[in-house]
């Protein structure tokens, strides 16, 4: 199978429509990101991020396909003109070990994010293989389109940091707030980029005790949640990272490729790696 006719049927398995509208293929950011898709396809690697090292390990057990969640150079709509111009080392030296394996990157985000089958219905792929991944099903507390808010009986903040932290394969996160607290409701945060007063009013009125954070910044949200903890308050953010988050979600691509392409073509998550080191004084 060419690895044009994988991606056609990787889309064809998603739902396809976001923000009540088909996902238009000329303006998606599901793209294809480098390579030539009009070559049979020798094994398939799924990650979050396309990067160095994860291009060498799929190389190395003989992939040519990436599918990626995120962009492959930086930035959004992963526009190359600027780097051509100022010639980026960094940017020649990627495009270089690209050209020289011969690798294909398609970018599965709007598409992922759309909906896989379940149960009759779709589900948002990333968020469903993160919950599935922290074993949260029965604790699932909202439209199971989009598994984001959870409710449990109460278990220690650091022990919820223990779980991610291990089945997430990471080396650290950040913690904030009361992170001696006990919490029972649990929200996934989308983005936490500065404009934060829907969050701040949710977290307010829908009880939620603990924040799974993908960005974090040092104001709005973090700043909340630090001064609902000094008045006695179980909040807390786990900081665990926005690629990390989403990681669990292209881990679990890897059960359903199979039925999606209706053939048998190897296939393997490799992370993209924890993107965070901790020097703790």
């Amino acid at each position: 199978m060419k690895i044009s006719e994988v991606i056609q049927k990787m889309k064809k398995y998603h739902r396809g429509i976001a923000q009540g509208k088909p996902i238009d293929d000329a303006t998606t950011r599901d793209q294809i990101l480098y390579g030539n898709p009009d070559q049979e396809c020798t094994g398939i690697v799924t990650t979050c991020y396309a990067s160095v090292d994860v291009i060498r390990k799929a190389n190395a057990c003989g992939a040519n396909l990436i599918i990626s969640h995120e962009a492959l150079f930086w930035n959004h709509g992963d526009h190359t003109d600027w780097l051509e111009e100022a010639q980026n080392k960094t940017f020649l030296e990627k495009k270089r070990l690209l050209d020289e394996t011969g690798i294909v990157v398609w970018r599965d985000h709007d598409y992922i994010h759309s909906g896989i089958p379940m149960n009759g219905g779709y589900v948002d792929g990333i968020f469903h293989g993160v919950m599935v991944t922290l074993g949260w099903e029965k604790y699932l507390s909202c439209d199971p389109a989009r598994p984001m808010i959870f409710e449990m009986p109460e278990t220690p903040v650091k022990e919820i940091g223990r779980q991610i932290m291990e089945k997430f394969h990471l080396t650290g996160l950040k913690m904030l707030g009361n992170t001696e607290a006990k919490v029972r409701k649990v929200a996934i945060a989308s983005h936490i980029l500065g404009g934060d007063n829907d969050m701040i009013t949710r977290i307010d009125q829908e009880d939620i005790d603990l924040l799974i954070s993908m960005e974090l910044i040092d104001f709005t949200v973090s700043e909340y949640i630090r001064d609902s903890a000094m008045l006695g308050m179980p909040k807390a953010i786990l900081a665990v990272g926005h690629f990390n988050t989403e990681e669990p979600g292209m881990e679990y691509m890897v059960h359903y490729i199979p039925e999606a392409l209706g053939e048998a073509i190897p296939c393997r998550y490799i992370q993209s790696g924890d993107m965070y080191e901790f020097m703790i004084a």
